[in-house]
């Protein structure tokens, strides 16, 4: 299986769900350019697997990419397993982990339909450290 993006996706708003699209920008020490996660913090870009997403349409849940407010839909890594500070090479982009899974303090959408979210536990954020335009597509390398 190839390790790569399977959809970018932006939002206007935080709290909400994100929506594909065929290209983003990414800022160094910034984020993606137009999402309103971007910032000077450490959860510019927000990772989540495909294979994340299918255990919640198992559970009978008519989700997709961008549902989880996931900045990158991936496919093929165990995002919850990297390391804080693994370095994650994506076309001409870099990317550091800064933190694995978040603290929901709000329910979300998502949490009172299936009972569960799984962001809290499987997504995770980072910063950009070399920006430039990802698209889904592009390949994923983990820099030793």
């Amino acid at each position: 299986m190839r390790t790569q993006i399977v959809a970018v996706c932006i939002s206007k708003n935080k709290g909400e769900r994100k929506t594909p699209t065929e290209r983003v920008e990414l800022r160094t020490n910034h984020g993606i350019v137009g999402d309103a996660h971007a910032g000077d913090w450490h959860r510019q870009v927000s990772l989540l697997a495909t294979e994340s997403i299918d255990k919640m349409r198992a559970l009978g849940l008519d989700v997709d990419k961008g549902d989880f407010a996931e900045n990158l839909t991936t496919t093929g890594i165990d995002l919850p397993r990297l390391p804080i500070g693994s370095q994650l090479q994506i076309g001409n982009c870099l990317l550091e982990v800064t933190q694995i899974g978040k603290e929901c303090h709000v329910r979300c959408a998502i949490y009172h339909q299936a009972g569960d979210c799984i962001m809290p536990k499987e997504g995770i954020f980072a910063k950009v450290v070399q920006g430039g335009i990802l698209r889904p597509g592009d390949l994923i390398q983990v820099v030793d």
